[in-house]
């Protein structure tokens, strides 16, 4: 199988610096420096020189330099022997080399995520029906103490 190549439209160089966010329809090489988020609807490479900081919205993205900021990547993220990312990564596939440093939180399955939620949303549920329920039983405790102190006023009474 002949492995698909990215085909880079632009580049920021050596030298170049980009501050604000960045937007591409396609894919992009940084080199340079990116002082703000970086939204690419295909691949992202951060050359070993390339300095982002900001957050990445991106297909896939590629990592030889530093990025300061969080990583949203659908597909696959991969971080060279040269990168530098401080800041969470949720992806469904992550390579990370050797001597590659990488400090922060790395969310994997994001199937796993909505289960979470759904999960949550049922124990909610169940709260709710156990605190219907506790508070049944005490109404219960509470309508035969009140019988109790009836029938033993009347038996009283009665004497």
């Amino acid at each position: 199988m002949k492995k698909k190549e990215t085909q880079i439209t632009t580049i920021i160089g050596i030298g170049a610096e980009c501050n604000g966010d960045f937007k591409s329809e396609s894919s992009i090489r940084i080199d340079g420096v990116v002082n703000g988020n970086v939204v690419v609807a295909n691949t992202v490479i951060v050359g070993a020189s390339g300095v982002i900081n900001g957050d990445i919205n991106a297909k896939t993205v590629i990592i030889g330099g530093e990025v300061y900021g969080n990583l949203n990547v659908p597909e696959k993220v991969e971080l060279t022997s040269t990168a530098r990312v401080l800041g969470d990564i949720t992806t469904s596939g992550l390579v990370i080399d050797e001597k590659a440093i990488f400090q922060g939180r790395c969310d994997m399955n994001q199937e796993a995520g909505k289960k979470l939620k759904q999960n949550n949303k049922i124990l909610k549920a169940d709260r709710k029906t156990s605190t219907s329920v506790v508070a049944e039983a005490l109404k219960q405790v509470e309508e035969n103490a009140a019988e109790q102190t009836t029938t033993e006023q009347s038996g009283e009474e009665a004497v």
